[in-house]
């Protein structure tokens, strides 16, 4: 009987190409083939790293369905894979999740390989009492679906996560001042681990004045009423 290989998820760096782990590398080096979401990102880390010609397969939005299930036919065969997104660690927003379902589903081990996560560099810097959050991940694009999806986590008297698009935090800002009102604190942590990265704090309306026209990689953190 054949044994089962492993779907390892791999987290990749966010900005800094120093924070990959020396685990990462091992696995993505030993990995049957490697999964990524966008050809050019996936070569040039390989690159990077001094892995050379590695098998690269592509899973997106586009192909997910049609892909994984020959994934899993290759897990199932003794073949270890290693899945990584764009930067970061997978899965929080990228492409991952059905993949992983049929993995798990099918008795695959599916094992993380932790490392640099954007999400996690941004709550290790608010300053304020961090005990239970909301991750609100991507919020609607439509300004007005947006603000509506914002007023319902001004309900939830607790602190907000958001990510979005480098060209949308300005209109975002705008927003978040609009919902929650002024004098509410925000956190937004902007380029992490880049040479240009900064945290501006403060409430939302002199964060906005801050941020200004600036674009870029960011994580918002909204605070408590």
């Amino acid at each position: 009987m054949v044994e089962k290989g492993v779907l390892y998820i791999v987290a990749t760096p966010i900005g800094n190409p120093d924070d990959i782990t020396l685990r990462a590398v091992e696995t993505l080096k030993s990995a049957d083939a490697v999964v990524c979401e966008e050809y050019k990102p996936g070569s040039t880390l390989l690159k990077k790293l001094g892995i050379e010609g590695k098998e690269l397969v592509l899973l997106n939005e586009h192909n997910e369905p049609e892909v994984a299930a020959d994934l899993l036919m290759r897990l199932l065969k003794g073949e270890s894979l290693a899945l990584f997104s764009d930067c970061g660690t997978p899965v929080f927003s990228d492409p991952g999740h059905y993949l992983i379902q049929l993995a798990a589903s099918s008795g695959v081990k599916v094992s993380p390989v932790p490392g640099a996560s954007s999400l996690m560099a941004a709550l290790s810097v608010v300053d304020f009492h961090l005990d239970r959050f909301v991750f609100g991940g991507f919020p609607p694009r439509d300004s007005d679906t947006r603000r509506k999806v914002l007023t319902h986590y001004r309900t939830l008297k607790m602190p907000v996560v958001l990510m979005d698009t480098p060209y949308r935090l300005g209109s975002l800002l705008d927003d978040v001042v609009k919902v929650f009102g002024r004098g509410h604190w925000v956190t937004v942590a902007f380029d992490l681990t880049l040479p240009t990265e900064t945290i501006f704090r403060g409430e939302a309306e002199e964060v906005r004045k801050q941020v200004g026209p600036r674009k870029g990689e960011f994580i918002m953190i909204i605070g408590n009423m």
